[in-house]
């Protein structure tokens, strides 16, 4: 398996819901979006651009008009239509389901056999450190301290 494949996909699967914000903001250019998708790492060949917006037109999503260039043949503007106003916000409410979820599975990090989250929590009074996973114990009780055989007083 090659992680480059793996990673392509990752960003193919996200290029849809970036195209759409790109045009949400207004009036874009397919070489401004091109621009902005490669300068973001999602994307970088010209090729699958194209298509991508070709379908987007057809699907209702999206909408262009011609605009006279000053130097040379006239330009494409892409906008975004109702339908893909609402399309978008669709997905932006999946998106936010997706970050979640994956955040909670990928700061987990495994210690000792004990699954936790990478934030301060307490598990049976012990506070986990946040970040390092290293466990801290609570400060000892009246009890505790006055006990030598205690195992939170250090023996020296």
């Amino acid at each position: 398996m090659n992680v480059e494949n793996t990673q392509v996909q990752m960003r193919k699967g996200i290029l849809e819901f970036c195209i759409l914000h790109i045009i949400s903001r207004g009036e874009v250019y397919a070489s401004d979006m091109l621009e902005e998708l490669t300068s973001a790492r999602i994307m970088v060949v010209e090729g699958t651009l194209y298509p991508l917006l070709t379908r987007l037109k057809n699907a209702g999503l999206v909408e262009y008009k011609w605009v006279e260039s000053l130097s040379g043949p006239p330009r494409k503007y892409y906008i975004l239509t109702q339908v893909g106003r609402d399309f978008l916000s669709d997905l932006q409410i999946t998106w936010e389901d997706l970050v979640s979820s994956t955040q909670l599975i990928t700061q987990k990090a495994k210690t000792n056999g004990i699954s936790m989250v990478k934030t301060a929590i307490v598990v049976e009074s012990q506070t986990l450190a946040k970040d390092e996973g290293t466990i801290i114990p609570p400060p000892p009780t009246s009890e505790e301290s006055s006990n030598p055989t205690s195992p939170n007083k250090e023996n020296s």
